[in-house]
């Protein structure tokens, strides 16, 4: 016997509902035995073997499965009848099911291969990078000095005055942690910013500095070359090559050790 036929109590389903059904894990025979008992209310499994034309070698095989999925639940009489659980319930009990599923084997993924993975990251990924555009520059710039420990170094001769103002919250916690900071700047930065500077870090002023840079706790370094007019960052170079970074702290010793000390310079009380 196929498919029961289309009555005003028994329509019919569409494939199109068929197939959602098995995009959510059902099998064939699954999804052609509990279309019946929606249909046709409870039935046994002989005879849901002989309407849904299922085996019935596999049909009990089959209903285990549906009542384990949540789509069905079975009866206490003999012969036992099968009843349909509500779309909503079966669905829902299924999603359960699958995120629990998805959190289950995603910790196993991610706790097996993460580590093979950022191995194999830290052997192939370049030693140098290359920024470009400001915000990109910008936010790398906050990401670097946001992950200092121990020591900042920052020489800033381009960054702007609302730039260097963003980055103030950054250099208190630095301090908080009993960290270094060491910031050279040009003699035109801007008095109320250089204020509020030396109450967190110690600052020299040197007339002529090529590009912009900042170097954390010897690990990481980044140097930001301006554009043309000299107030902007067009690109960038960012690395945590170790080497790299300690020629980029010799190189900054040496500017701040013939650069002013800010006692060089009054700083307005306005």
């Amino acid at each position: 016997m196929g498919w029961p036929e289309k009555t005003n109590n028994n329509p019919t389903i569409s494939e199109r509902v068929k197939k959602a059904m098995q995009n959510l894990g059902l099998t064939d025979y699954e999804v052609r035995a509990y279309l019946p008992l929606i249909q046709m209310g409870p039935l046994t499994a002989s005879e849901l073997s002989s309407i849904a034309e299922i085996p019935y070698s596999k049909i009990y095989e089959v209903l285990g499965s549906l009542e384990e999925k949540g789509w069905i639940e079975v009866g206490s009489g003999r012969p036992a009848k099968y009843y349909a659980k509500s779309p909503v319930t079966a669905v829902e009990t299924m999603k359960l099911k699958l995120e629990e599923k998805l959190q289950q084997n995603g910790d196993i993924i991610i706790s097996e291969l993460m580590p093979i993975f950022e191995n194999r990251w830290a052997k192939e990924k370049p030693d140098i990078w290359i920024l470009r555009g400001e915000q990109n520059i910008l936010a790398k710039l906050k990401e670097l000095i946001a992950n200092c420990e121990r020591e900042l170094l920052l020489a800033a001769p381009s960054l702007p005055k609302e730039v260097l103002h963003t980055l103030l919250p950054f250099f208190i916690t630095i301090k908080g942690k009993n960290g270094r900071i060491q910031i050279m700047l040009t003699p035109d930065v801007d008095q109320q910013i250089l204020k509020k500077l030396i109450e967190v870090a110690e600052v020299r002023v040197r007339e002529h500095m090529f590009g912009c840079g900042a170097i954390r706790d010897l690990k990481e370094v980044m140097i930001i070359f301006a554009a043309e007019n000299g107030k902007r960052p067009a690109i960038a170079i960012w690395s945590e090559h170790i080497s790299l970074a300690k020629f980029a702290r010799d190189y900054f010793d040496y500017l701040w050790n013939s650069a002013y000390t800010i006692k060089k310079f009054k700083v307005s009380n306005e």
